[in-house]
């Protein structure tokens, strides 16, 4: 075993035995700044239980916090609740180091794990099923789609405790364990951006899980997510907000996001702004050439508008603006309006292309794209800023109408 580390004790039966990667700045498309933690759990029961594993590179920071608590060989079970390689890459070690009686998946989970490790000898725990394991009761509750086919969540009717795996998670290193340890402005960030860039294009699927987990009449006082802090206090506050980013009701919130190449497409989108703010929307810009895909997701999340801009090039878009667009569609925002905008020298169809994006996205097209030729004169900013106090005008019914 590397270096000591600590296990954090969550109750009287469960520890925190994950581990913290402080350097990572990219998650599978999207920027992490504040790195990320791997969060595995040990229930010391009469006999001892493994809640999920972590990325590989951290294998031995785990058995070493599990061996602050107990000799590793002393785990009896492990149940992996997700097996993206985030959670389960360290797993394979895990097993030929400790030894586990059994290891429990969801039915896709074995699957899933074989594929990837070629490994069998799992057992499958059925959807809604209740095990007793080393004197403890496990509920065992399948969330296809949340965010993965095999993903599932693991209830300890005991200890009033949910292990979410992704669900509540974010992406966010720290020293403190808990959520109310941690300011409450980098928690919110942080929560949204995760919702937004991961779990956004499952919005139904998790109002659903929420409404099952209330009729199943779960009492929950702590919910263990397998990234990020643990929530133990004010459960309310993060199940109302899944509840409000999965309706999606639009605000007075509009997101401008674009490309330039010689800055006439900024002069645009400057423009732009300054009508919206005139009619009296909020309005935050996000110039690709200084922004992540990820950030202009996130902002996106609470708007009740997106407008894109791009200066044609080869015919076509500029490629970030392409890169976000892209991943976008894939996210599925939804109940925005919006509407496309660029500068051309000599073809111009960037315009167009945008128009295409913003439609496969679902956005209602308030205004026909503006596209301006060279640098934008007088004008051609009184047409931009007209542009924009349309797209307001548009956004203000909408807010007002609650649709």
């Amino acid at each position: 075993m590397s270096r000591h580390f600590e296990a954090v004790k969550v109750t009287d039966k469960v520890y925190w035995v994950g581990a913290i990667d402080w350097g990572i700045r990219d998650f599978h498309g999207y920027t992490t700044p504040r790195g990320s933690t791997y969060n595995a759990y040990l229930i010391m029961g009469d006999d001892v239980i493994l809640i999920d594993t972590v990325r590989e590179p951290f294998k031995e920071e785990l058995l070493a916090r599990v061996a602050s608590v107990t000799d590793p060989k002393n785990v009896r079970y492990i149940i992996s609740n997700h097996s993206e390689p985030d959670h389960s890459s360290g797993l394979p070690w895990v097993i030929d180091q400790v030894k586990p009686e059994k290891v429990f998946a969801s039915k896709v989970g074995l699957k899933d794990l074989d594929g990837y490790y070629h490994m069998g000898g799992i057992d499958k725990v059925d959807n809604g099923s209740t095990m007793r394991l080393g004197g403890v009761d496990l509920t065992f509750i399948d969330t296809p789609m949340i965010h993965w086919p095999d993903s599932m969540m693991t209830y300890m009717p005991s200890q009033k405790l949910l292990f979410s795996q992704d669900g509540f998670g974010m992406h966010l290193a720290s020293s403190e364990r808990f959520a109310d340890e941690i300011p409450q402005g980098v928690l919110y960030e942080e929560n949204a951006k995760y919702f937004a860039n991961i779990l956004l294009p499952y919005k139904q699927l998790i109002v659903k899980l929420l409404d099952k987990i209330k009729d199943l009449g779960l009492e929950i006082e702590t919910i263990c997510p397998d990234h990020g802090p643990i929530w133990r206090k004010n459960l309310q506050v993060p199940i109302n907000t899944y509840y409000k980013w999965c309706a999606q009701e639009p605000t007075n919130k509009a997101v401008i996001t674009f490309a330039s190449m010689w800055g006439s497409t900024e002069i645009m989108a400057r423009a732009i702004e300054d009508g919206m703010v005139s009619a009296g929307a909020n309005v935050i810009v996000l110039p690709m050439k200084s922004s992540d895909r990820s950030v202009v997701v996130t902002e996106v999340l609470e708007a009740g508008a997106l407008l894109v801009g791009s200066p044609t090039l080869n015919n076509g878009v500029f490629p970030t603006m392409a890169d976000t667009l892209t991943y976008m569609k894939g996210l599925k925002p939804r109940n925005l309006v919006g509407a496309a905008f660029g500068s051309f020298g000599w073809s111009g169809e960037a315009v167009k292309v945008l128009n295409d994006y913003l439609e496969q996205i679902k956005v209602e097209i308030v205004s026909e794209p503006l596209n301006l030729q060279f640098v934008p004169d007088a004008e051609g900013i009184e047409q931009c800023r007209r542009f924009g106090e349309a797209v307001a005008a548009r956004l203000k019914e909408v807010v007002q109408n609650g649709a």
